[in-house]
């Protein structure tokens, strides 16, 4: 049996051993105590559901500095950066015990039974309920909030679905002390045994997501790990849904205008942006498309004097270190393409590095994401010849504009080019920053994602529910939230909106 090391990136060493991988046997007892904790989550109202929400991120807090002290040892992200993780993650929480209070999420509608013009109507009511146990793949750049107290696992409890998640090589003693302060939590708030479970390894991994119990799949990674858990999951008998976050080069658009007004706090932006966390961002801005000319220079020159002082940064794991080299040569090497600066080489961290290549040279590997502190600058002519670029992106997380005074928006085709390629457009700012809300949308097409549902906000809970509707039902035998002198949610009760 393999154990599971938590190891320090800084050094290399092994700091513990955090127990032995999760066999066959166990990942199987684990989904099924999860399919038994289902119909007993199910038993509870929403409130309950909430409060058991909020007592979670509330042990999540009794425990900061252990979890900011732990989760550093493994990642090298720093306190500070991990402090104000757990800040979002136990945010995050709370949000969605809002949301589930609120209750709109259940989209509870009710037809009263009368004549229609095609005849009576039986009595009809729907809402959503939840899908059942869901699996959950932790991510290694972030620890907390996309891990196992992260966003899938908040959306998914909120739902009313348990939880089975594959902890991240990268964090693995992090992953067991959250699961354990959930776990603990779920059982103070009389949650049945397996509301929260944990397995480790990635034989566990491709096994959890054939069980026939798990009902819907939430990953954050590689485009490559999640094509792998997708072919996994079409050879079961039973389809289920796969929600992924896969790859992104998050393009910036910088115009004309917007260059010859602020180029030094564009480009030090935009530094900021790409090296943050090691540029081990999923919204990290790959790929700056700036304008030819005096204007444009003065952009590049002012990123490359703030990456050449931004200090090395040590990455997750030495896989991800190496794959980065092994991404900056290739993208180094493509035919046109000039180094033109690089942050400090201090070991054991790595350098950042900014490349530029006119847009006549643009290749397919500048068009997928290299994880880590680098990125392209594309030098463009004018508003047609950026178009024609734009137009060969994939989809990405993220699109960011920065535009002059007076200019809200670029040439139409551009413009167009961009809307239809991104998930969320970001106006004068940079896109490394997700913020919880009702109207955030964490997504976009492939590879960024291979969903239409955002993985960061309130709409996140959709994921894991599903529709259900009741036909001439007795009152006894419907939910709480279609009984007639329910109030306290919004429905829609003979199409008409009738607010909480």
């Amino acid at each position: 049996m393999t154990d599971v090391h938590s190891i320090d990136p800084r050094t290399g060493e092994v700091l513990a051993v955090v127990g032995p991988e999760t066999t066959d046997e166990q990942v199987d007892a684990a989904c099924d105590r999860a399919a038994v904790a289902y119909r007993g989550i199910r038993e509870r109202d929403r409130r309950w559901r909430a409060d058991l929400l909020r007592a979670m991120a509330d042990a999540l807090e009794a425990r900061r500095d252990a979890i900011v002290a732990t989760a550093d040892a493994e990642t090298a992200l720093g306190p500070a950066r991990l402090g104000g993780e757990l800040t979002r993650t136990c945010y995050q929480l709370r949000f969605f015990a809002g949301v589930v209070d609120e209750g709109g999420f259940l989209e509870a509608t009710i037809d009263h039974a009368g004549p229609t013009p095609m005849g009576p109507r039986p009595d009809l009511r729907r809402m959503l309920v939840a899908t059942g146990p869901v699996a959950v793949f932790g991510a290694s750049n972030f620890p907390l909030a996309f891990s196992v107290p992260g966003g899938d696992t908040a959306s998914a409890l909120a739902a009313g679905c348990p939880v089975v998640v594959k902890a991240h090589e990268s964090h693995p003693a992090t992953s067991r002390l959250c699961a354990d302060l959930l776990r603990a939590a779920a059982a103070a708030a009389g949650a049945p045994e397996g509301t929260v479970e944990l397995v480790f390894g990635r034989a566990a991994g491709a096994r959890l997501v054939r069980h026939p119990a798990i009902t819907a799949v939430g990953f954050t990674g590689s485009q490559r790990g999640g094509e792998a858990l997708m072919a996994l999951i079409a050879e079961r008998p039973a389809p289920i849904p796969f929600y992924g976050e896969l790859g992104s080069v998050n393009p910036m658009v910088v115009t004309e205008a917007a260059a010859g007004e602020r180029a030094a706090a564009i480009g030090a932006g935009f530094a900021d942006s790409f090296t943050l966390g090691a540029g081990q961002f999923c919204t990290k801005p790959g790929l700056a498309f700036v304008p030819s000319g005096p204007a444009g220079d003065a952009v590049v020159a002012a990123t490359a004097a703030a990456v050449r002082d931004k200090p090395a940064a040590v990455m997750l794991n030495a896989g991800i270190a190496a794959a980065f080299g092994r991404g900056v040569e290739e993208l180094a090497a493509q035919a046109g393409t000039a180094r033109v600066a690089a942050g400090r080489p201090e070991a054991p961290g790595i350098a950042a590095e900014l490349l530029e290549v006119d847009e006549a040279d643009l290749t397919d590997r500048m068009l997928e994401e290299t994880f880590g502190p680098v990125a392209v600058v594309v030098r463009y002519r004018d508003p047609v010849s950026l178009a024609t670029a734009l137009r060969r992106l994939p989809s990405s997380l993220t699109a960011t504009l920065h535009t002059g005074p007076g200019e809200p928006a670029l040439e139409p085709a551009a413009q167009r080019a961009l809307e239809e390629r991104a998930g969320r457009i970001v106006y004068n700012g940079y896109p490394t920053g997700v913020a919880v809300s009702w109207a955030q949308h964490h997504g976009g097409g492939w590879p960024a994602s291979n969903s239409l549902h955002t993985s960061v906000g309130a709409t996140a809970i959709r994921r894991f529910l599903r529709p259900l509707t009741w036909q001439d039902a007795p009152e006894a035998a419907l939910p709480a939230e279609l009984r007639d002198a329910t109030t306290g949610l919004p429905r829609r009760i003979d199409g008409v909106l009738i607010p909480a």
